[in-house]
């Protein structure tokens, strides 16, 4: 499964994928889980509830090779724990496929993380077009089933009963089931982004595909949240007409946990795509704050006159031939009592310029979070594109109007 188009607001705040300033020491990321290495300087990370699926895993297998090959006894949770590492290795190999391909169309990749219900990619950014982004999509499950047909073959060349011939065909069954649960046409299933690709090229609206998948992905949450534990029930029904009241609970939950993901993704797919739709609101140009030039040896309060008088919000620290160097900080300016104001250069307030604190006014969306984002700073200088002043940009007016388009926001 991959993710496409993470929230905007994270892409305007700092990012350290190592959680450690960039040193590459820590294995950790908030939220990302243990660092188990890079593809393509994409770090892959294992969620702590992988752990948990995996011990799941080695216990039913074993349970299974129990019945299968009694000979092995205690033995098979070994068996049954290196068929729980080589599905993840398949499902990592499913998104590895997702990764490349959008390495290959320039999208950049936050991360592949491998969780409870299989894995991620966190790709940044959407396709620029529908057969891109049907690419993107179908490239994860064709790559599992190429997998399940390569664990079929393998088949052929064990005797079957064996622990490789077993073990071979979970592997085969585990990436058919894979393939086909992807293939399904609902976000934020892979078969769902197909979908979406579908109707936007037909409709010609990449919005109109997203209300299509989204909507299908909800209906394919109830048809689950049903439908299993229905099929479960009807399999399991004994001859005698009793059931087993503990595989039908268990399957209920089961079909519970996997219609709230799929509703859960779905709707998030539904809500990032409406909020992309009024991200090009966010213009540099008009958020940017008009500003002052003073000379590093102005005093505050005879900035703050000049300001007040010209109208403006904030002050750039300018040199002697008027390029400039540092902008004045706004938190630095309100820590300033009114009455030292006039004893206070703003050169003491101020905060150099580096080549990622300024930005084009004519910056906007998503460019405009990115740019903040490889920089991060308070305040930023806008300049024209012939290099000439435009004002200050500061992240909590970015902020501020980035959280009224998500609060107009209703999926």
């Amino acid at each position: 499964m991959s993710e496409s188009g993470r929230p905007p607001a994270e892409n305007a705040r700092t990012r350290d994928p190592e959680g450690d300033g960039g040193s590459g020491r820590s294995a950790r990321e908030p939220g990302g889980g243990i660092l188990m290495g890079r593809f393509f300087g994409v770090p892959i990370y294992v969620a702590p509830s992988w752990f948990l699926v995996a011990a799941l895993i080695t216990w039913v297998f074993g349970g299974q090779l129990d019945t299968v090959l009694p000979e092995l006894g205690r033995v098979r949770y070994l068996v049954s724990l290196f068929f729980a590492v080589a599905f993840y290795a398949s499902v990592l190999i499913h998104e590895l496929a997702h990764t490349v391909a959008a390495l290959r169309f320039k999208l950049p990749v936050r991360r592949i993380q491998l969780q409870f219900f299989g894995g991620v990619s966190e790709i940044e950014k959407e396709s620029e077009t529908p057969g891109r982004e049907f690419v993107l999509a179908f490239v994860g499950p064709l790559l599992s089933l190429i997998l399940a047909a390569l664990f079929y073959g393998g088949m052929q060349f064990v005797e079957s009963g064996t622990v490789p011939g077993v073990l071979l065909a979970g592997l085969m069954v585990s990436n058919l089931i894979v393939a086909i649960f992807n293939f399904l046409p609902g976000l934020p299933l892979d078969g769902g982004r197909m979908l979406r690709a579908v109707v936007w090229k037909i409709s010609g609206k990449a919005m109109t595909g997203t209300v299509a998948a989204a909507w299908v992905g909800r209906a394919l949450a109830l048809a689950v949240l049903i439908g299993l534990p229905l099929l479960s029930y009807r399999g399991g029904i004994n001859g005698d007409g009793s059931t087993s009241g503990a595989d039908s609970l268990t399957d209920a939950l089961l079909a519970a946990i996997l219609a709230a993901i799929i509703w859960t993704g779905a709707g998030n797919s539904l809500r990032m795509a409406r909020l992309r739709e009024r991200l090009p609101a966010l213009r540099a140009r008009t958020l940017t704050r008009r500003a002052v030039p003073v000379n590093s040896d102005t005093p505050l309060s005879e900035a703050l006159r000049r300001a007040n008088e010209a109208g403006a919000r904030a002050l750039v620290v300018v040199d002697g031939k008027g390029d400039p160097t540092a902008l004045v900080r706004e938190s630095a300016i309100v820590s300033i009592p009114e009455h030292r104001r006039p004893w206070v250069a703003v050169s003491g307030l101020s905060q150099d310029l580096t080549p990622g604190m300024r930005v084009s006014a004519e910056l906007v969306g998503e460019d405009l979070l990115d740019a903040l984002r490889a920089a991060p700073s308070t305040e930023y200088l806008v300049v024209e594109p012939t290099g000439e002043i435009y004002g200050v940009l500061s992240t909590a007016d970015v902020e501020r109007a980035f959280l009224a388009a998500m609060s107009r926001d209703t999926p």
